[in-house]
C-alpha cells in the first residue's frame, strides 16, 4: 500500500492519535513502534515521508535516520521530547529535514506535512531540469543536481533551499523569508539553515570553505551568484 506518513513512534497512544487525525484530513497514515518493523513496512508498502521519534525504547531514532539515508532520500522529520539544541543540530546533520519538539499540536504537524507534500507534489508537476548556470543543472524529480557532468543527490531540504535561492538568483534572500518558504514558518533557529547551508556547500562548491555559489551576506541572508 502506499501512504502519506509513516510514523515510527513506540507510544502508540500518541502514534495512534496522530494518525486518526490526519486520516481525518485526508492525509494517509500508518505507524510502526520500532526500527525493524519500519524495515517490514517498506518491504511491501510505500510512504511519501517518514515521522521519527528519537527515543524508542533501547533503539535510537539517530541510528534508524543514519540506516535509511543509506538508501532512500525520503523527507525525514524528527519528533522528539528532546528540546536541546545538540540534538536539533545532529537530527539535521545526519540527514533529518525538520525537528519538531514534543508536545506538538496536531494541527501545525499537519500542517507542516501537508506543506511538504504539496511541494512534492508541485515538483513533480514543475520543468524537469533547471538551468541554472554552464554546466550546473537542477533535476526536480530525482532531487539532485549535475555539474559538469557530475550528478548529486540532495536530501528534499537541501534541494528546497537551492532551488529558492535559484529562483532569486544573483539577489540577497533574506533568513525569513527561506524559513518561511523552505520550512513553511519563520520560528527556526539559524543553527537549522547553517546545516543546510553548509551541507549544501559542501556538495556543490569546489572549496565549501571559501564558497564562489553561494555566497553569506552577513547579518542578512544569502545569495546564489550565477553568471
Amino acid at each position: 500500500m502506499h501512504y502519506n506518513c509513516l510514523m515510527i513512534e513506540d507510544e502508540t497512544e500518541l502514534a495512534g492519535l496522530t494518525c486518526e487525525y490526519f486520516e481525518m484530513f485526508g492525509v494517509s497514515c500508518t505507524f510502526v513502534e520500532n526500527p525493524n518493523d519500519c524495515f517490514r513496512f517498506f518491504e511491501e508498502n510505500e510512504a511519501d515521508l517518514l515521522l521519527l521519534d528519537i527515543n524508542l525504547g533501547q533503539e535510537s531514532g539517530f541510528v534508524l535516520c543514519k540506516k535509511l539515508r543509506e538508501r532512500t532520500d525520503i523527507p525525514i522529520l524528527f519528533l522528539s521530547a528532546r528540546q536541546s539544541d545538540d540534538d536539533v543540530l545532529i537530527a539535521l546533520n545526519i540527514g533529518g529535514d525538520d525537528y519538531i519538539k514534543k508536545p506538538y499540536s496536531l494541527s501545525v504537524l499537519l500542517a507542516k506535512v501537508k506543506v511538504i507534500l504539496k511541494r512534492m507534489s508541485a515538483a513533480e508537476q514543475k520543468t524537469e531540469r533547471l538551468a541554472v548556470g554552464p554546466g550546473f543543472f537542477l533535476d526536480r524529480p530525482t532531487f539532485s543536481v549535475t555539474i559538469n557532468g557530475r550528478n548529486i543527490r540532495l536530501k528534499a531540504k537541501e534541494f528546497e533551499l537551492l532551488e529558492c535561492l535559484y529562483e532569486r538568483k544573483n539577489t540577497i534572500v533574506t533568513k525569513q523569508e527561506l524559513f518561511e518558504k523552505v520550512w513553511g514558518d519563520s520560528f527556526y533557529s539559524d543553527g537549522t539553515l547553517n546545516v543546510h547551508i553548509r551541507k549544501l556547500r559542501e556538495k556543490i562548491e569546489e572549496t565549501p570553505n571559501e564558497p564562489k555559489r553561494i555566497k553569506t551576506v552577513w547579518g542578512t541572508g544569502y545569495i546564489l551568484e550565477i553568471d
